[in-house]
């Protein structure tokens, strides 16, 4: 997302939701993701004018962190997206509906059960909806190894005085394991899933398939 020739020095985060390591301040999201912008100063005056909501609320700080399942909204555009993460470990922006937009999905830490995931409606900050973190739901890993994989939980293995395992199966059908707090449970039905689906591809897989798309377009 960032040139390394553009420069030594990045904008830090202000503090914020996210922890430092776990978040984009808006001017990079903008300036260097949707390209909206050249400079920071222009960052700022589209900032200033009030166009760009995160979580359904106005922010100005160029350098507010947005970070996992955060939703941006940009009213001038009517366009709508979700900060997630890829198979590489890195941020991706996945565009989102209006309907989707309306909702985001939380890690629940303190109420119903522990690892749980909740739908928020944002514009009554109410718990809608909740999904169990049981066998046979879709998960995105927020954490770990494995970091930007979606798939479907088969099993779960619980380690009294440790860390409780969850092992998962994507779409091709390659099967991993993480500790049950790197994910989030969700549906498909709740949110669209990003264009790779959450499958990672080994180094030769994707060797082939640059190839077979070099093969087709050449």
């Amino acid at each position: 997302m960032l040139d390394k020739l553009t420069g030594v020095f990045v904008p830090r985060p202000s503090t914020g939701p996210h922890k430092l390591r776990e978040c984009l301040p808006l001017i990079i999201f903008l300036r260097n993701r949707l390209k909206y912008a050249l400079t920071g100063d222009e960052v700022k005056k589209i900032c200033i004018q009030h166009f760009l909501k995160i979580d359904g609320k106005v922010r100005t700080d160029i350098t507010y962190p947005a970070g996992c399942m955060d939703v941006i909204s940009i009213e001038k555009t009517g366009e709508n997206f979700h900060l997630i993460y890829d198979t590489k470990g890195h941020f991706a922006v996945h565009r989102l509906t209006p309907e989707e937009a309306k909702y985001k999905l939380c890690k629940v830490r303190k109420i119903f059960v522990v690892n749980d995931t909740s739908q928020i409606d944002l514009e009554t900050d109410k718990i809608t909806v909740f999904i169990k973190s049981d066998p046979g739901n879709l998960c995105m890993v927020t954490g770990g190894a494995n970091l930007g994989r979606i798939g479907v939980i088969t099993n779960r293995e619980r380690h009294p005085g440790s860390f409780d395992v969850v092992h998962v199966k994507d779409a091709n059908g390659n099967s991993f394991a993480t500790r049950l707090s790197n994910i989030v449970i969700g549906n498909e039905a709740w949110i669209s899933l990003p264009r790779e689906k959450g499958i990672r591809l080994l180094i030769a897989e994707e060797r082939d398939k640059r190839l077979a798309a070099k093969q087709s377009s050449g």
